[in-house]
């Protein structure tokens, strides 16, 4: 099987919780990361604070999250599972998204936006269906348009 794209490493992990300034204490205060954003959407029910470490191409995301809503019937529920998900920096999130598509890959709704961070993202699926058996077993996993300095820097 010829892979048509390249994953060129982790782009960000997401961590929710119910207090985002418990979240900043231990990652900010404590851990000594860098805030460097902040994201808010009534759509996807999040109050995100864009977290980093490292710098450069080499840099990695933490995403610290809570819900907008405390009502816990309103979803999507960022804050559950804890360890949201996973962000993956890929070399063309157009190709790659057809071509995963094109093997059984289920996505979630949304397809390909711009992301939190700036960047084009989509979302595989943590659960397949039988249209789309393929899946992140249980994982939400963002794939993530790298721009050209992460492309030169990991491939």
């Amino acid at each position: 099987m010829t892979r048509p794209f390249k994953i060129l490493g982790v782009q960000q992990i997401a961590v929710g919780g119910e207090d985002k300034g418990k979240l900043a204490k231990l990652w900010v205060d404590t851990l000594g990361l860098e805030q460097v954003s902040t994201f808010q959407s009534e759509r996807e029910n999040v109050d995100e604070d864009i977290l980093r470490m490292g710098s450069g191409p080499h840099a990695i995301e933490i995403d610290i999250m809570q819900p907008l809503s405390p009502d816990p019937e309103k979803k999507p529920r960022v804050n559950v599972p804890q360890l949201n998900h996973i962000g993956l920096w890929v070399d063309d999130i157009h190709v790659a998204h057809d071509w995963l598509i094109s093997q059984g890959m289920r996505f979630t709704p949304g397809g390909i936006r711009k992301g939190a961070a700036g960047y084009e993202v989509c979302f595989i699926h943590p659960k397949g269906n039988e249209e789309f058996p393929l899946c992140g077993e249980g994982v939400l996993i963002e794939l993530v348009q790298a721009p050209p300095d992460v492309i030169a820097a990991k491939s």
